[in-house]
């Protein structure tokens, strides 16, 4: 089967997809080239952003910044690291400071993290492990 695909995208092209890419451009303050090859496949474009903004609701009880940390975690424990480099431009540009960036990784010991954060994090690594790494004691 072949298939022909367009090397460049105009604007025109995106009228369809433009309040998909508008969370994104909300989270990061770009349209991510993972989005831009997404395109391609009009659907999957739609359906990520359903789920992106389901996880990433800014309606929901966590913090935004924290979020992103947390997917930081997340991704760092999957090792992917496209996603790390977004989680973290996405923590800074919802609030967490650059100090606090740079003490990501002493996130443990870190005055600049609180309690519940250290678990929220902790928990981030475990559940990103493979196996599953969540204990009884961290859900608790």
């Amino acid at each position: 089967m072949s298939v022909e695909l367009s090397s460049s995208f105009s604007s025109e092209d995106w009228q369809e997809l433009k309040d998909d890419f508008a969370i994104f451009v909300e989270i990061l303050g770009f349209i991510p080239n993972s989005l831009l090859t997404m395109q391609r496949k009009p659907e999957m474009v739609k359906g990520f952003g359903v789920l992106t903004r389901a996880v990433m609701s800014k309606y929901g009880e966590v913090d935004l910044g924290l979020m992103r940390l947390i997917a930081h975690f997340a991704s760092r424990a999957v090792g992917c690291q496209y996603c790390e480099a977004h989680s973290l431009i996405a923590a800074n540009i919802h609030g967490i400071s650059q100090e606090k960036l740079d003490a990501i990784w002493e996130y443990q010991s870190s005055e600049l993290y609180s309690e519940a954060e250290r678990v929220a994090l902790d928990y981030a690594l475990a559940a990103g492990s493979v196996p599953n790494g969540v204990t009884p004691e961290l859900m608790e």
